[in-house]
């Protein structure tokens, strides 16, 4: 469940930064209950926040004047040097342990642009991923291209979960898998974190899980979703042909990633040539898990 009052205060915490953002959402275990988490309402935890903004540079520079307290010895190399740094891995830049209206906050900033480009895409999968989960959007201009790839990677998720999950399967498992994705290739679900994370994610906010996907589903084919009995018969077509068609629609750079392990180096086949082999494998699933 989200935690009480919690869209006031956040957006509270906007009033603090520069308000050119195309999209500013709250993310994590500050604003979602997890299993295991404290019984209390939450406030002892960290609170993280993205910000994705048009222009990294200006943005930044109009930070460095407002919370220039915010920033690491990156601050004394200015605005276009931190934006230097953000294009970097993941294209995001934290400041991290910032004091905030009584509370402790993180924020990422990221341009509009690599964020279109890994909804889309998922060529990272560290926002994209963020966003198949539930989040607390607190602002969000009028940006259609924005607008079309939030959806888009929703249903990249959904498409790449029903190849991963057997021909029946439940609402939650749909959610488990949707909410595993991001983790898949994250080292610290191997080492380290608690492997039972996902389960604790979902199992509580189910009803957020539903919000966010239910338009997607009810106008899934494959599925029937009884949203009033929120329930969802699921019957996915495993034929090869059912799987192609799947595999033809995930974002390029899982296709990319699966071309690579199943196409020796030096071969050079085309990416539906591969797909199509992937499609008649029977651990097809296991290929795109892997990917």
């Amino acid at each position: 469940m989200a935690l009480p009052s919690s869209g006031v205060k956040l957006r509270r915490v906007l009033a603090h930064f520069p308000q050119e953002l195309s999209l500013a959402f709250a993310y994590g275990s500050g604003v979602f209950r997890q299993v295991g988490a404290s019984a209390g309402p939450g406030e002892n935890n960290m609170l993280d926040f993205v910000f994705a903004v048009d222009d990294s540079v200006t943005w930044h520079m109009m930070n460095l004047l407002k919370n220039r307290s915010h920033y690491s010895f990156l601050k004394v190399f200015g605005p276009k040097q931190i934006s230097n740094v953000q294009s970097y891995g993941a294209g995001i830049y934290y400041n991290t342990l910032v004091p905030c209206n009584g509370r402790m906050i993180k924020y990422g900033v990221i341009s509009t642009d690599t964020l279109i480009d890994d909804l889309l895409h998922w060529k990272t999968l560290y926002v994209a991923g963020r966003l198949q989960k539930p989040v607390k959007i607190l602002t969000q201009n009028e940006n259609s291209k924005l607008q079309a790839a939030l959806v888009s990677n929703l249903k990249s998720a959904v498409t790449a979960a029903f190849l991963m999950l057997p021909e029946s399967f439940s609402e939650e498992d749909l959610y488990m898998q949707i909410a595993g994705l991001s983790y898949s290739g994250d080292f610290r679900m191997v080492i380290g974190e608690d492997r039972s994370k996902v389960q604790n994610i979902v199992k509580p906010n189910v009803h957020h899980f539903q919000k966010l996907y239910s338009n997607i589903l009810q106008d899934c084919p494959q599925v029937v979703y009884k949203h009033h009995l929120g329930r969802l018969e699921a019957s996915i077509d495993k034929s090869p042909e059912g799987q192609f068609t799947q595999l033809m629609a995930l974002p390029r750079t899982l296709q990319q990633k699966i071309t690579s392990l199943v196409d020796p180096p030096g071969k050079n086949r085309d990416v539906e040539e591969i797909l199509l082999q992937v499609a008649h494998d029977p651990d097809c699933g296991f290929v795109v898990h892997q990917g």
